[in-house]
């Protein structure tokens, strides 16, 4: 099993959704993160810019079966792309086991 935790920008959460849900994604945790990283987000208010290096993301996190990584990635890699400085980041890391706590389930179908 593979954990898969993907950084990206908020404005394309549902497209990348989306893709997730079509290459039967179904499970997934996110969250609203704060990072900061080489883009520099400029705020313009009543005519002033304001810098700032604080750069707002939401965070993924994905348990799949090894089967299920690569088509995981690629969704998330052709959906989150958008060419810019900011795009976001995938890490892949190993899951050595994973439990259902309703019915004690583990491995593959603990996280089905």
């Amino acid at each position: 099993m593979k954990k898969i935790e993907a950084v990206i920008r908020k404005s394309k959460f549902d497209d990348v959704k989306e893709a997730l849900h079509q290459v039967e994604v179904n499970f997934f945790s996110y969250w609203d993160v704060t990072g900061v990283g080489n883009e520099k987000q400029g705020h313009v208010y009543r005519g002033i810019s304001y810098s700032t290096s604080d750069i707002q993301r939401r965070h993924l996190s994905i348990v799949v079966s090894d089967e299920f990584m690569d088509r995981t990635v690629d969704a998330i890699l052709k959906t989150a792309y958008t060419g810019n400085v900011g795009d976001g980041k995938i890490f892949v890391s190993e899951v050595l086991q994973a439990y259902r706590i309703r019915t004690k389930e583990n491995g593959k179908e603990g996280i089905r």
